[in-house]
């Protein structure tokens, strides 16, 4: 692995100082994350939009910083998000676990009770605890890092901890795995994370054959509003936004046409079948 090898490296460099650090305990109930990102009712319903807080991106750079990472949780909650995605890796996306905390404590403050997303390279159930502790309603488990029992132990933890593990797989065999791990939520990346480069093709393919009991999540590429529409007529039960949000210095008027662009492509689809 290119990008991601250091990346994994770096987490492991890192993991001795978190075991260090005491547990404070998860202070909030469980979250529903399969209900806040299941597409509801017999006929379908609207795409669910997780948007995500993040600094930096290794193929785009530094982002806007112009809302803290807890305020900008709490404008895409305004807007209309079904869950937030917190990045929480600082050495390549300058998140943090505290990012984590405060966005959960601003939006709780603001009566938004939407799940968090911890957005982090999971290699260790100390991580995975640290999502629980620092108010996570899911834990990302990247296929691709770790072996097939390494992911079913933590997602086993995850599980254990009241978490619910987001399986994120590029293919069609990482994809067997996450449902062989007992994922119910499988977001499929559209970007190599070794290379950077966006395949939707391979996306859509491997969006199809996720099993209509899982929730399906699309996850980079999308940037307009019709892009969430075209999204919106796939497999998908959501998808995620981040680099075009955090591009923005407000990213309320993007995510709310985003929005009603999921919600538009749903009525005009029950129309059509009405």
């Amino acid at each position: 692995m290119g990008l991601l090898g250091d990346i994994v490296a770096r987490k492991r460099a890192e993991l001795d100082a978190l075991r260090k650090v005491p547990r404070t305990g998860p202070k909030r109930s469980p979250d529903d994350v399969v209900g806040a990102l299941r597409r509801n009712g017999a006929s379908g319903g609207a795409l669910r939009l997780l948007a995500e807080v993040k600094l930096r991106s290794p193929s785009a750079g530094p982002l806007s910083r112009a809302l803290s990472a807890p305020a900008r949780a709490v404008a895409y909650a305004q807007e209309g998000a079904a869950m937030v995605s917190i990045l929480c890796d600082g050495s390549f996306f300058d998140g943090s676990w505290e990012h984590l905390s405060e966005a959960r404590a601003l939006l709780d403050a603001a009566g938004h009770g939407i799940p968090l997303l911890a957005k982090e390279f999971v290699i260790d159930r100390r991580q995975v605890q640290e999502a629980r502790d620092r108010g996570a309603g899911a834990v990302l488990l990247i296929a691709r890092i770790v072996d097939r029992p390494t992911l079913g132990r933590l997602a086993d933890t995850a599980r254990e901890e009241g978490l619910e593990p987001f399986v994120e797989v590029a293919d069609e065999g990482e994809l067997a795995t996450a449902i062989e791990v007992g994922a119910r939520v499988v977001g499929v990346n559209a970007r190599d994370l070794d290379t950077l480069a966006l395949d939707s093709v391979r996306a859509a393919r491997v969006l199809d054959t996720i099993p209509s009991g899982v929730v399906a999540v699309h996850l980079s590429g999308l940037r307009e509003a019709g892009d969430v529409g075209r999204i919106a007529g796939t497999r998908a039960d959501a998808a995620l936004v981040g680099e075009a949000l955090m591009r923005d210095d407000d990213p309320r008027p993007r995510l709310r046409a985003m929005v009603e662009a999921a919600r538009g492509r749903w009525h005009q689809e029950t129309s059509r079948r009405a």
